[in-house]
């Protein structure tokens, strides 16, 4: 076979390592993933379909739940097969277009999801604070185009940076030293300057985790303080909610931030806990979001216990 020539050769198949330094973990390394993606079809699958077949849970707070269930559906699907693939069959190469496909997909739905987490805290906020105003203000309409804004601002500032990346000379090793085409794992391979990619992703990314978590923030510290002043009962309501709320938040954003710069600037970290840390930040939310948000909601508990009865007989009874 010839040597590919100097114009064609960054179009060359990457080769992803998986788990840099325990490659001959890899199979025991599988389960957890493997377990873990089984675990997010399932519950954000059953979300999506409670939804889609009860008309009472047909409102804005429900559809935001839809769309997270749909968002935590790409981010492992994205990911994990082609991960079970390497640690599997040892199926390591990815070609140059489906790498950068694979990161897009990640990067515009971690913008996405930033939005739809932003848009359920402005749910609640209306819902708690100002209750009376809610079915005129959070219409199905206004919850749809909340959505769509969410999904073309993830587009929007994704394109520009795939743009940069993709237009970068790859004449490096073709090897990643990564389970999937993470970013900076990607263009540490590039024999240009990459620091326009760099710049542009770490300002973009802090702009939009920044103001999204600035309205997220306001958002429920005006809920705590109007819950301050309601009745036992519906403080404790609000609180729950919003505790589950905060804490899939937290995890979404604290480990996005922790994972992208330890990538970014991290030099003596061992590689194999970034990568691990990487992944595990793309899998662990998408399967903890419909327990949190979906189970622990009692509409959508009480009708995932009828789907159940009616799939496997009336045994199954709602808990109290």
């Amino acid at each position: 076979m010839s040597a590919p020539n100097p114009s064609n050769i960054s179009s060359l198949p990457f080769l992803l390592v998986g788990i840099p330094g325990l490659e001959t973990l890899h199979v025991w390394l599988s389960i957890p993933f493997c377990f873990m993606y089984i675990v997010t079809l399932l519950g954000n699958c059953t979300v999506l379909l409670t939804v889609r077949l009860d008309a009472s849970l047909h409102e804005p707070r429900y559809y935001f739940m839809s769309m997270l269930a749909a968002i935590d559906l790409v981010f492992p699907t994205a990911v994990v097969p082609k991960m079970l693939g390497v640690f599997w069959f040892n199926a390591r190469e990815i070609s140059f277009e489906g790498c950068f496909i694979q990161m897009f997909f990640i990067h515009t739905f971690t913008a996405v999801e930033s939005g739809v987490l932003l848009a359920m805290s402005l749910d609640r906020y209306v819902a708690i604070c100002n209750p009376l105003r809610y079915p005129t203000v959070l219409t199905t309409a206004r919850a749809t185009q909340m959505g769509l804004l969410s999904l073309g601002r993830g587009i929007a500032v994704m394109v520009p940076l795939m743009c940069l990346l993709a237009s970068l000379p790859y004449c490096k090793t073709r090897v990643v030293p990564h389970s999937y085409c993470e970013h900076v794992a990607v263009v540490g391979l590039a024999c240009a300057d990459p620091s326009a990619s760099n710049l542009y992703s770490v300002i973009v990314a802090t702009l939009l985790v920044g103001s999204d978590s600035v309205f997220i923030a306001f958002s429920y510290t005006t809920i705590l303080r109007t819950a301050s002043r309601l009745s036992k009962e519906a403080r404790l309501k609000a609180l729950s909610t919003c505790g589950s709320h905060i804490a899939i938040i937290l995890l979404f954003y604290a480990g996005g931030l922790l994972s992208m710069y330890l990538q970014m600037f991290s030099r003596d970290l061992a590689p194999h806990i970034q990568v691990l840390l990487a992944d595990f930040y793309l899998t662990v939310p998408s399967m903890l979001n419909p327990l949190i948000y979906g189970i622990k909601t009692k509409q959508i508990r009480e009708q995932m216990v009828k789907l159940l009865e009616q799939l496997v007989g009336p045994s199954i009874s709602p808990a109290d």
